[in-house]
């Protein structure tokens, strides 16, 4: 076997359950732990797996000095989708539906559907029409947010990324067990930028993916996700959108029940046949 096999990254990877394949993607400045609830919920009918990405958790840094791509994500889970075998369904919030997304398309015939919570593929709104945008609000944030990282000031990064996807006084709001882990991942949010906003995919390649999608969103979401959200649910040909009321971004996290509720009856109904 080759070095470059031998190195390949591999991420933490939480599992649960037995039966069909159920592989959960987790939103920026989180981890698998966020999909706790929904893990425990189908692990009696599913075999559930919840890695990390790319600086999560207990999963590895990205390695390379060039910038990372949501291909690169698709990568670093490859194994997890093996194990969940011929025909899994994926599960996404933000950044990991985004991920998800990527690795349906790469992955066709091989995945039996999604369940995504407002994937952030900012580069479809930039393609539909250049700045300014609906994707001003989280360009501006991540990019004072990246500001803050390269000076050192971890607290003050979390508090625009945090606010922005949370409203204003989101991140004084939030406990201090919370504020650590959130702190010390936020040091990538100039690279989980680049990754959404320069993904090549184009609207037109979505009208390919025909399995069944499950879409979901606040009501109290914010302007870029709204906006992507009109795109990808105009493009996916087999699309269910599920909108949540009062809930916004961080639904899948601040209100788990209803959403995983949701997911749970999704992946019933689509096994069901």
């Amino acid at each position: 076997m080759n070095a470059a096999v031998l190195a390949r990254p591999e991420p933490h990877v939480r599992e649960t359950g037995t039966g069909p394949g159920v592989v959960c993607l987790h939103c920026n400045a989180s981890s698998a732990a966020q999909w706790g609830g929904l893990m425990a919920l189908l692990a009696p009918r599913y075999r559930v797996l919840a890695p990390e990405l790319y600086g999560a958790g207990r999963s590895p840094q990205w390695p390379l000095p060039r910038p990372r791509s949501l291909a690169d994500e698709v990568d670093l889970i490859e194994p997890v989708l093996e194990l969940a075998g011929p025909r899994a369904a994926l599960v996404g919030h933000s950044y990991g539906a985004a991920v998800a997304l990527l690795a349906a398309m790469r992955h066709r015939g091989r995945v039996r559907g999604l369940a995504l919570y407002e994937p952030t593929l900012f580069s479809l709104l930039d393609q539909e029409s250049p700045a300014p945008n609906a994707a001003d609000g989280i360009r501006l944030a991540a990019s004072v947010a990246a500001e803050a990282v390269d000076r050192g000031d971890h607290e003050e990064a979390a508090e625009h990324f945090i606010d922005y996807w949370s409203g204003a006084g989101a991140w004084q709001r939030t406990p201090e067990s919370r504020r650590q882990p959130v702190a010390h991942s936020i040091r990538d949010v100039g690279s989980w930028a680049h990754a959404l906003f320069t993904e090549p995919s184009t609207a037109q390649s979505f009208r390919s993916l025909d399995i069944p999608v499950l879409y979901m969103t606040g009501t109290e979401t914010t302007a870029s996700a709204r906006g992507v959200a009109r795109i990808l649910t105009d493009a996916l040909p087999n699309v269910r959108i599920r909108r949540f009321q009062g809930l916004g971004h961080m639904g899948p996290v601040q209100d788990p029940g209803p959403v995983n509720d949701a997911i749970e009856r999704f992946l019933f109904d689509i096994d069901a046949g």
